[in-house]
């Protein structure tokens, strides 16, 4: 995927000023109820850029996007206060008040992810089909005995209880979870709807996978089926000088029958092992054109650059199998509820096997990364964009619980140790503390930077 596109400032900045607003208004509305004054709501650090007076509230934007937030009166121990007003004050309130107001962001958030789902599991989403393509030589796929052109019909990690599978993206997430918790997963397969379903299991107990953007290739499911036709031949390559033309349909290379589009590469591939000091040998190719099968010899090239591999010079034109996945609106607002609580553990998850080392922190991904997404998931529809939406919400949520001192879920600490002794933190140590979260974010912060960029200048696809 291309990391750049014409939408990907517009979308990112709808991204955040939807997520942060929806944040900062937890808090506000909570705050509100509980008769505390708030000064400002702001969506953004710095420099205020406009302002507007509404009531008591100055709602503004400020010049670095990137967060936001609530002043309230008397927050943080202020002195400066009329006593008129002071039981108008946050820190004048039960230290439960207190509560509610911090986790009412997060909750927020998690909430609009609730709803983001469920829109987009009313409205329907195109998915591509759970069909299998060929799987890498020597991966755990194929060591399972997975076929090309098999398709998913459900999973279990138990053999009991099975979960049905409508769409790659539910079995991406069956995968994701197994290789977290380091668990076994069947998979129930099935060859065409006619032919008797059969179950393959998954190791992923006894062989550890990485969890990251590059599961399915680690597992061994690069690619989903598609079938092995060519598109237009690229003028004076080896295809066309072969006389392949536009929708021949590969059946075998070498006499090796042809399962589908990645298959047709892997063979093409491999034509370089068996060559003449590396270089790749004429392939046998067996086509169906128009109804009638044509045997052609095609000598590859090997492409430029530092892994050079043999290449036809030919674009396959296949396309994966779609299917519109819709619910009814009970049935799509329980799948929402599930679909951000199992998000929101996934992420703890992750954020736990970062922390332990037991995952690469490599797979912190800070605002370049979200933009880039964020405008490809526009660029593919308004479905694809809510859920993008929905999983960042819930991102936001999760990680504002987490206990640092600059975060919500660090001033929820420090209210619960009030609610426990009876008494605040001391302010000495409260700076202390924000010093150290503040040291804590920007290193985190400087690494998701420093993956960003990383991204950006390797290799794209």
């Amino acid at each position: 995927m291309s990391l750049l596109s014409s939408n990907m400032l517009p979308a990112f900045l709808v991204t955040i000023c939807v997520l942060v607003f929806v944040h900062e208004y937890g808090h506000y509305r909570t705050a509100l109820a509980f008769g505390v004054k708030v000064l400002r709501f702001s969506i953004g650090f710095g420099p205020v850029i406009w302002r507007r007076q509404r009531g008591e509230t100055e709602f503004a934007l400020s010049l670095l996007p990137l967060g936001g937030y609530v002043m309230m009166l008397g927050e943080d121990g202020a002195v400066d206060v009329p006593a008129s007003e002071r039981h108008r004050t946050y820190e004048s309130k039960p230290v439960w008040q207190r509560c509610a107001i911090v986790l009412a962001g997060p909750v927020a958030n998690l909430l609009l992810a609730v709803l983001l789902y469920a829109c987009v599991n009313w409205n329907g989403v195109q998915e591509i089909q759970p069909i299998l393509g060929a799987p890498t030589p020597g991966s755990m796929a194929e060591r399972a005995g997975l076929q090309a052109g098999e398709r998913v019909r459900a999973v279990s990690r138990d053999e009991e209880d099975w979960t049905e599978i409508r769409s790659m993206s539910d079995l991406r997430w069956q995968l994701m979870q197994a290789a977290l918790d380091a668990q076994p997963l069947h998979l129930e397969l099935q060859e065409s709807d006619t032919a008797q379903r059969h179950r393959l299991l998954l190791d992923f107990d006894k062989e550890r996978v990485e969890v990251d953007a590059r599961l399915l290739d680690k597992v061994g499911l690069p690619d989903v089926y598609m079938e092995p036709v060519l598109g237009e031949p690229m003028p004076g390559g080896p295809a066309q000088q072969a006389g392949l033309r536009s929708g021949d349909r590969l059946l075998s290379v070498d006499g090796t029958p042809v399962a589908d589009k990645m298959h047709a590469i892997q063979l093409i591939r491999a034509s370089a092992a068996s060559g003449v000091q590396g270089a790749p040998r004429p392939l046998r190719i067996r086509a169906e054109r128009n109804g009638s099968v044509v045997e052609l010899t095609v000598q590859p090239r090997l492409s430029r650059g530092d892994k050079p591999v043999p290449m036809i010079e030919a674009a396959f034109s296949g396309r994966p199998q779609m299917v519109t996945i819709r619910y009814g609106f009970i049935e799509g607002l329980a799948a929402a509820a599930r679909q951000t609580w199992e998000m929101s553990a996934v992420t703890l998850t992750m954020l736990g096997r970062i922390v332990t080392l037991q995952a690469s922190p490599d797979n912190i991904s800070g605002p370049l990364t979200i933009a880039a997404y964020a405008g490809r998931s526009a660029e593919l529809g308004l479905s694809q964009f809510l859920s993008f939406l929905a999983v960042v919400s819930v991102s936001l949520g999760v990680l504002n619980l987490l206990p640092l001192p600059i975060l919500d879920g660090g001033r929820l600490m420090y209210h619960l140790f009030e609610g426990v002794t009876g008494r605040p933190i001391p302010v000495e140590w409260r700076d202390r503390l924000l010093r150290g979260g503040l040291a804590i974010m920007l290193l985190v912060m400087s690494l998701a930077l420093y993956n960003d960029v990383v991204r950006f200048l390797g290799p794209q696809t």
